[in-house]
């Protein structure tokens, strides 16, 4: 073969495979969850009750407003736990946990939701898809899943006598703050579900990297707190998410408390409400710092820099290698935590018992 088409054939094949990664879309198998649901249900307490989504598996949000018929199906439990008051209606408080599954600061905040007589509503998008932890991968469970999981809940809740659908918020850490975020862009939730949205949004700690280029989100309250110095996810642009709503003039949102209280975030890290005040670097998490995205209107997602695309699984990769940095800190701040509690129940308080 001569040089001139050996050169061709080379360049043909790098073609062929430059191709496949870009026009590729990243699909997911249904996992069955019937071992799951039996260790869930022998430790459900007399006070709690086991419910089953019929759900979906989209990589992002682009399968979800583009490819939904496509994408296959899943089956998530959900364990409501409801307080000691009797109501004959609760409202309900959604839960999404981050990265690392449940723990134990995240059910601080519930058992105080359940003391204010609201009824709580943890979501295991996990567990339901065989996956324990998503550090340092972000792909065998994505926000884009938790989003359809969390308003297929919804649309449950609509259908359950002693449960308010109309008084129904959501909240999240982390990854689970990324849910609770995005769940209230509009272009998702009237993609998913027209007829009901999330009366409040309480994020903790999110990624807003994503910066949407139509800024249209639901008129529900939408409350984020963030450490100062995480380096997980930075601070700088759910601060720049919140002034530009502002800005647009959507009243009810808000970070950290505002202005006046927002020093007692000044010092913290990622997870600031954890017991655990010791500081730990995570090697093999991401740390994204220095990534700065956009979230187009059909649902895919680009570098800012490059417009480079994180429309699959291995290009997630690609892109977050040329932006993302290992080894992020995270660790418990007492003042941020003590103040992120008030803020949590008046939250929920005003959004769902006034």
């Amino acid at each position: 073969m001569k040089l001139r088409e050996k050169i061709l054939s080379i360049t043909l094949f790098l073609l062929l495979i430059l191709s496949y990664v870009f026009l590729s879309t990243t699909k997911y198998d249904q996992v069955d969850i019937g071992d799951a649901l039996l260790v869930a249900m022998e430790g459900l307490s007399e006070n709690q009750e086991l419910i089953v989504l019929n759900s979906k598996n989209p990589f992002n949000f682009y399968d979800i407003l583009n490819n939904l018929d496509e994408v296959s199906n899943q089956e998530v439990y959900v364990i409501i736990t409801y307080p000691d008051v009797k109501k004959d209606k609760y409202p309900v408080v959604v839960g999404f946990a981050g990265s690392l599954g449940w723990g134990e600061h995240h059910k601080k905040y519930l058992d105080k939701y359940l003391e204010m007589g609201i009824a709580t509503a943890t979501v295991h998008s996990f567990k339901s898809r065989g996956v324990s932890s998503t550090v340092g991968e972000q792909v065998s469970v994505t926000i884009a899943m938790m989003i359809h999981d969390g308003y297929m809940l919804l649309e449950q809740i609509d259908n359950i006598k002693n449960l308010d659908s109309d008084r129904v918020a959501v909240t999240g850490w982390s990854l689970g703050g990324g849910v609770t975020l995005f769940s209230a862009w509009k272009p998702i939730q009237e993609k998913i579900s027209p007829d009901l949205s999330f009366a409040g949004h309480l994020s903790f700690y999110p990624p807003c990297l994503a910066e949407p280029e139509s800024h249209e989100f639901t008129d529900s309250p939408i409350h984020i707190l963030i450490g100062e110095l995480d380096t997980w996810v930075p601070a700088e642009p759910c601060e720049e998410l919140i002034q530009f709503l502002k800005d647009e003039g959507y009243a009810n949102v808000e970070i950290n408390g505002g202005t006046k209280r927002s020093a007692k975030f000044k010092n913290a890290h990622h997870s600031f409400d954890r017991a655990d005040t010791t500081l730990k670097v995570i090697d093999h998490a991401y740390s994204l710092i220095d990534c700065r995205l956009s979230l187009a209107d059909n649902g895919i997602v680009k570098t800012k820099n490059y417009g480079f695309p994180l429309s699959n699984s291995m290009l997630q990769k690609i892109g977050l290698y040329f932006c993302a940095d290992r080894g992020p800190i995270m660790g418990g701040n007492s003042e941020a935590r003590v103040e992120a509690m008030k803020i949590a129940e008046e939250f929920m308080r005003k959004t769902l018992l006034q």
